[in-house]
């Protein structure tokens, strides 16, 4: 993506949450310390919203970074099993039966050479 869509992108999210709050430019700007041309130029695409103004108005909206851009938390181990088919989930659950009696009988062969070696 090239940098003046990032740009574009970024400020019209901006104003659809400044919008979702009912905020004027005027407001937001007073809030976060710039003048509102510089907000609606943000807003248009047409000016480079700065680290620090970006971070001021994420605190003014109570919204972290993550959350602006929309990541999304990679799903856990358990989110992934619990969305399987109850059959799938049991073939999971064999294989980590299987995969446990196997650990256990390497252990146990590791401890019996540890016994040789006395």
């Amino acid at each position: 993506m090239n940098r003046s869509v990032q740009v574009e992108l970024v400020g019209r999210k901006i104003r659809q949450m400044r919008r979702q709050r009912k905020l004027t430019q005027t407001e937001l700007a007073d809030r976060i310390g710039i003048n509102q041309s510089d907000l609606s130029r943000m807003e248009q695409g047409e000016y480079r919203v700065g680290l620090d103004t970006l971070l001021k108005i994420l605190q003014t909206f109570d919204v972290g970074i993550g959350e602006f851009f929309e990541e999304r938390p990679q799903p856990t181990p358990m989110d992934n099993y619990s969305r399987l088919s109850p059959a799938a989930q049991k073939e999971v659950d064999d294989f980590i039966a299987f995969k446990r009696m196997h650990e256990e009988a390497m252990l146990d062969g590791e401890s019996e050479g540890d016994d040789e070696l006395d």
